[in-house]
């Protein structure tokens, strides 16, 4: 059931990738709710377990839509001082939804709860209604009065500001556009090579660092290391401490640079999985005896939840963010639904693994593979990942694609209207007291 997950998000990201493309941001984000509602109905009329399998099938492809679809559209609404901020606010959202079902999940009875639930995707999408479509969208469409509408409404007043900025955005879009938008011009044209490059390796090595896996197990990790706690209690002081951290994400991924908080986040990760590691190596492989090891017994909870703290201030928080930056227009969906399926393969082959992986190297070969996996994620960082902060995306693609992104002869003009914009949003932050 677990494992039915990542199978629903490869196969929403999927879909998405055409909904964005032909219906736009808006009326995706609108559609993801659909799946939710379809699974929570399969939960509140389960009489076996393969409906199970169904919801949280539907669940995951739910899931996939609104991560594919969100990302992109925050950082095409959003101001570049803001991208990364907003997009952690969703994963504050996401931590706070969990929360409160880790606090009244077991205490509510199970019919009670899921009528609870079915309600939620309808609010969304009642309240996503109102939200406008993406400038980007609408020219990259050649709406170019629409998506001045929508730039209106998503910025104040000021009509000349609105108008250089729309120009700026249509000449970034229109030296996007020139190529096309196939699967085949993202993994055969040299000029998003390296994008590709980071996007992938930050993805592969988010989801091999065991994450979703520690959490889905972590009552029964915790259960064998001998230390008593109850699973209630496992649950609710995980959600709380993923609310908590991610509320403090928010306010710093905009205000440090992307590569330090990648680079000292898998390094702090590594570490608190190598201490839980070297207990259950303690425990099961040296066979310590456990009145002298139980004790400690508390240190694979603390190591987890630190790991999760760190994490969650970094990489988690972060590598989602990147290559919705660092893609262009023309690809950039097709290039998010890739990363997206790749994900959703990496957490299947994971949550599959796990057990195997146990019970052929036990717990402490597990947390010791996370422990390399999060190591080689602060090597990689180090050596490939572009710092993206503050920059805007024609600074990014001229970062990563150099010569390639300038050959059409624009690069002074873009580079004249960059420095304009970059005066105004300056002016507008003082204006609107943005840090």
């Amino acid at each position: 059931m677990i494992a039915m997950t990542p199978l629903g998000f490869t196969c929403g990201s999927l879909l998405t990738r055409f909904v964005s493309d032909r219906y736009g941001r808006r009326i995706t984000i609108l559609a993801s709710a659909a799946p939710f509602v379809l699974g929570t109905n399969f939960v509140i009329l389960a009489s076996g377990e393969w409906m199970l399998c169904v919801a949280t099938f539907l669940w995951g492809f739910g899931t996939g839509m609104i991560s594919t679809v969100i990302t992109m559209y925050l950082v095409e609404i959003s101001y570049k001082e803001l991208r990364a901020s907003l997009n952690v606010v969703t994963r504050f959202t996401y931590n706070l939804g969990s929360l409160l079902m880790m606090c009244v999940g077991p205490f509510l009875p199970y019919e009670v709860l899921n009528y609870t639930l079915l309600a939620l995707p309808l609010i969304y999408f009642i309240a996503c209604w109102w939200i406008p479509e993406s400038p980007y969208y609408y020219l990259k469409e050649g709406k170019v009065a629409e998506a001045k509408r929508e730039l209106t409404r998503l910025r104040n007043n000021n009509v000349k500001a609105i108008e250089e900025e729309l120009e700026i955005m249509q000449n970034s879009v229109n030296n996007d556009m020139r190529g096309s938008s196939s699967a085949k011009e993202l993994f055969t044209k040299k000029q998003y090579r390296k994008a590709v490059i980071v996007a992938a390796g930050l993805k592969v090595t988010q989801i091999l660092t065991g994450g979703v896996a520690v959490q889905q197990y972590m009552i029964v990790i915790v259960q064998e290391s001998r230390f008593s706690i109850k699973p209630a209690t496992i649950s609710i002081v995980y959600g709380a401490v993923n609310f908590g951290v991610a509320l403090i994400s928010s306010v710093l991924v905009d205000r440090v640079g992307r590569r330090p908080l990648l680079i000292y986040s898998f390094v702090g990760t590594g570490l608190a999985l190598g201490v839980v590691g070297t207990y259950f190596f303690l425990l099961n492989v040296v066979r310590i005896d456990h009145a002298t090891l139980s004790p400690y017994g508390v240190v694979t909870f603390v190591g987890i939840i630190t790991s999760t703290i760190i994490s969650n201030l970094g990489f988690q928080s972060i590598a989602g963010i990147i290559p919705a930056e660092i893609f262009p227009l023309n690809v950039k969906a097709v290039a998010m639904t890739s990363l997206n399926i790749l994900g959703g393969l990496s957490g299947f082959a994971v949550a599959r693994g796990y057990q195997l992986t146990k019970d052929v190297l036990g717990l402490s070969g597990v947390f010791w593979i996370f422990t390399f996996v999060t190591f080689s994620g602060a090597v990689f960082t180090y050596f490939f990942v572009p710092e993206t902060r503050g920059k805007s995306f024609h600074e990014i693609q001229v970062m990563l694609q150099g010569d390639l992104y300038e050959a059409n002869g624009l690069q002074n003009m873009h580079l004249k209207e960059e420095t304009e914009l970059t005066k105004l949003n300056k002016v507008k932050n003082e204006e609107n007291d943005i840090p």
